[in-house]
């Protein structure tokens, strides 16, 4: 069993290439996130942030270069065997079961944990979302798109994961909502868990992150510190509302 000690990235891609039917989605895109960092994607629709997120996940095959997670070249596995090296995933669109309750929905996400576990998981995702305990009894269906996220972000957390990957978790929400959602994936990150968020809201994401990329019609336009890229004309005039 490969242990991984620190030393290297716990996520790198290097020089990944995706291809849609032949077609160019990803070329040669490289990037890092180490123990505990948090990382953006952001991007125009297109630009292949979620491709990129599909290529870590084994949901896409690579038409070149490596991703690698903890040591572990991923490229070989399954989606279900790369989620269990420790990687939880919360999907554009939330993707929660409507007809299950909030807190059958967050069991799902335990998979076969101890109960003892799950009953601690549960414990710490009432406290990220204190709104899920009021409504666990309510069916999934019935919240609102922001509790919906918050739902879709503790299923994810209730596995442990190391790395927490989420698409586009501001789509579809209001300010107010987005921010209260950014704020906890703030305090998840400085809980010590990696994450790596595909986002348009450019904003939001790099006051946030530590670092980010900037993808463009699947090419890495740019990479820097959250406080380099906000500070960058290309990216102000794009995302931020610059001139």
């Amino acid at each position: 069993m490969l242990i991984w000690d620190g030393r290297v990235p716990q996520l790198r891609f290097e020089r990944v290439s995706v291809r849609y039917a032949g077609v160019p989605a990803l070329r040669e895109v490289s990037l890092e996130i180490e123990r505990g960092e948090t990382v953006c994607l952001i991007g125009a629709n297109g630009s292949g942030k979620s491709t990129a997120l599909k290529a870590l996940l084994g949901v896409v095959p690579l038409a070149g270069g490596e991703v690698t997670f903890e040591g572990r070249a991923l490229e070989r596995l399954r989606p279900e065997a790369i989620v269990a090296l420790g990687i939880g995933v919360v999907p554009e669109g939330r993707r929660v079961f409507p007809g299950l309750t909030v807190l059958e929905n967050l069991l799902i996400g335990a998979g076969l944990r101890p109960r003892a576990e799950r009953r601690g998981r549960l414990a710490e995702v009432y406290a990220l979302f204190p709104k899920l305990e009021e409504r666990e009894r309510q069916l999934a269906w019935s919240l609102s798109g922001g509790e919906q996220q918050m739902l879709s972000i503790g299923r994810a957390l209730m596995s442990a994961p190391r790395l927490l990957v989420l698409d586009e978790p501001s789509l579809g929400l209001s300010p107010l909502l987005a921010a209260e959602v950014f704020a906890a994936i703030g305090r998840i990150g400085a809980g010590g868990t990696a994450v790596l968020l595909a986002e348009q809201n450019a904003h939001l994401a790099l006051e946030y992150a530590h670092r980010g990329y900037v993808l463009e019609n699947g090419s890495m336009a740019l990479s820097g510190s959250a406080a380099e890229l906000a500070r960058h004309p290309k990216v102000q005039a794009a995302f931020l509302g610059g001139d």
